[in-house]
């Protein structure tokens, strides 16, 4: 049971990852649209909102009693990361072009990211499979844009296509790596799981949010709420599937 768990799980995190270099691919091909990109950040803000509130925090503070301290360590941990090692970070397509857009630093800051999810979601399938798979579908709805926003940037940089993909290949692969790293350590899975929370939560209400707010009119905040009704529907559907 355990190595069909394992399994699945490196199926939904290698999906995911697969979801980080489909959004590097439209982005350097050219085949996108921002206003659709923004519709799926903010499904994903919803869905992502409500995972961590409602299943993230509740299940890693069961586990761990410490748990709200590296809660705010995973928030905090991102927050550096986003204002000292990769401050040209967006979810959206990268418009200006700056000469000295350090491409490096911005992949290294989407790879933490990246490498997070991995662990969020190799640690939802160590509790629980129906855990995991709320995580899954709550990371992936996000994973495309993030794919856009390394790949766009990299060309922002006057990088080539073949480097844009390239750097949306690498920041998927940091999700794999993520996966890896709770597999190897299993007993980790309450401390990790707190971070993740933390992780998770600040791509949502300080990443994701933000980015919808940036779209005028009703139909983009109903999105969020989507994600909010489509987290609930999903999780039901778990249960009546017996996950």
């Amino acid at each position: 049971m355990l190595d069909r768990s394992l399994a699945i799980s490196f199926a939904c995190i290698g999906a995911a990852a697969g979801a980080n270099v489909l959004g590097g691919m439209f982005v350097a091909r050219r085949e996108w649209d921002g206003r659709v990109l923004r519709y799926f950040v903010a499904l994903g803000a919803g869905f992502m909102l409500a995972a961590v509130l409602l299943k993230l925090i509740p299940e890693s503070t069961r586990l761990l009693p410490e748990a709200p301290g590296y809660i705010l360590a995973g928030y905090l941990l991102i927050h550096l990361f986003e204002h000292t090692v990769a401050p040209h970070f967006h979810f959206g397509e990268e418009t200006h072009h700056d000469h000295d857009l350090d491409t490096t630093t911005a992949i290294a800051g989407l790879a933490v990211h990246s490498f997070f999810d991995g662990v969020t979601i190799g640690s939802g399938f160590l509790i629980d499979p129906a855990l995991g798979f709320l995580l899954f579908t709550a990371i992936v709805l996000h994973k495309a844009p993030e794919g856009f926003a390394i790949a766009s940037v990299v060309l922002a940089a006057h990088g080539t296509r073949a480097q844009a993909l390239a750097a949306a290949c690498i920041v998927g692969a940091a999700s794999i790596v993520g996966g890896i790293v709770m597999a190897a350590l299993p007993s980790l899975v309450g401390w990790a799981l707190a971070v993740s929370a933390g992780v998770t939560l600040y791509v949502a209400a300080s990443d994701l949010v933000p980015e919808v707010n940036k779209e005028g009119g009703t139909r983009v905040a109903l999105a969020v709420f989507a994600g909010v009704v489509l987290y609930a529907a999903t999780e039901q559907l778990l249960t009546l599937l017996g996950i």
